[in-house]
C-alpha cells in the first residue's frame, strides 16, 4: 500500500535520509524508533507529502507521490493521508464536532455527510457525550482522540503519527495505544508511527530501527 524505495534527502552538506526503503501493508502498523536526529520525523513528513525528498520514489495506493502538481497533491493528502501528532492542534475556538470535520470541509464533502461521519466516530472514540465541547473543556485523552477522529474523518488509506502519545501520562498513552490497534482490527487502517515510547513499539505488527540517516532493522 505504501512503497518508498531509495530516499534521500539532504540539507546543504548535512545528509538526513541516506537511501531509505521502506514498505507497509493495508492494515499494518507500524512503528519508527530511533534516537534524536536519526530522520524519523524527516522519513514520516517525506511519506505525508509535507516535505520534499532529494531522491527516491514514495507510492502510495499506486500513486507516485512525485507525478502530481501541488493541488493534486493538497487534494491527495487530504483525501488519504491523516495526520496526529504530539500536540494536537485543535482549534480553540472550535467545538470538537467542528475540529473533527475541518479535512471533510475541505474535501468539500457536504455538511451533513461530514457531521454524520464526526459523530459516528465520536461515538466510536468514547466521546459522544463531547462533540459541543471545545478543546479547553476537555482533558489531553480527550483531545488527542478528537485529533484521531479528524485524522480518520475522510476515511485515509494511512495514518502518519509523529510521537502521538507524548504529551500524555501513561494512562491515556496506552489507551491511545489501545485504539490504534483497535482501528486496525476493525478498519484495516494503516498506521505508520513515529515514537521513542517502547511499549508502543512493542505493540506494532513491525518495529523499524533507524539510525544515522538509515533503517538498520524492521525493514
Amino acid at each position: 500500500m505504501l512503497h518508498a524505495k531509495g530516499i534521500y534527502k539532504a540539507y546543504g552538506k548535512l545528509e538526513i535520509l541516506k537511501g531509505v526503503d521502506l514498505d507497509v501493508s493495508k492494515g499494518e502498523i507500524v512503528t519508527i524508533l530511533g534516537a534524536s536526529g536519526a530522520g524519523k520525523s524527516t522519513l514520516l513528513h517525506i511519506i505525508g507529502t509535507l516535505d520534499k525528498y532529494d531522491r527516491g520514489e514514495v507510492t502510495i495506493d499506486g500513486v507516485n507521490i512525485s507525478s502530481l502538481s501541488s493541488a493534486k497533491l493538497s487534494a491527495f493528502r487530504n483525501q488519504r493521508i491523516g495526520f496526529i501528532f504530539q500536540f494536537h492542534h485543535l482549534l480553540p475556538e472550535f467545538t470538537a464536532l467542528e475540529n473533527i470535520c475541518i479535512p471533510a470541509y475541505i474535501a468539500k464533502r457536504g455538511k451533513r455527510e461530514s457531521e454524520v461521519r464526526a459523530r459516528e466516530l465520536l461515538e466510536m472514540l468514547g466521546l459522544g457525550d463531547r462533540a459541543d465541547h471545545k478543546p479547553s473543556e476537555l482533558s489531553g485523552g480527550e483531545q488527542q482522540r478528537v485529533a484521531v477522529a479528524r485524522a480518520l474523518v475522510n476515511k485515509p488509506s494511512v495514518v502518519l503519527a509523529d510521537e502521538p502519545s507524548g504529551n500524555l501520562d501513561s494512562e491515556n498513552a496506552n489507551s491511545l495505544h489501545m485504539l490504534f490497534k483497535e482501528l486496525r482490527d476493525q478498519f484495516s487502517q494503516t498506521f505508520v508511527i513515529v515514537t521513542h515510547n517502547e511499549h508502543l513499539g512493542e505493540m506494532a505488527d513491525r518495529k523499524v530501527i533507524m539510525k544515522d540517516g538509515l533503517i538498520i532493522s524492521g525493514q
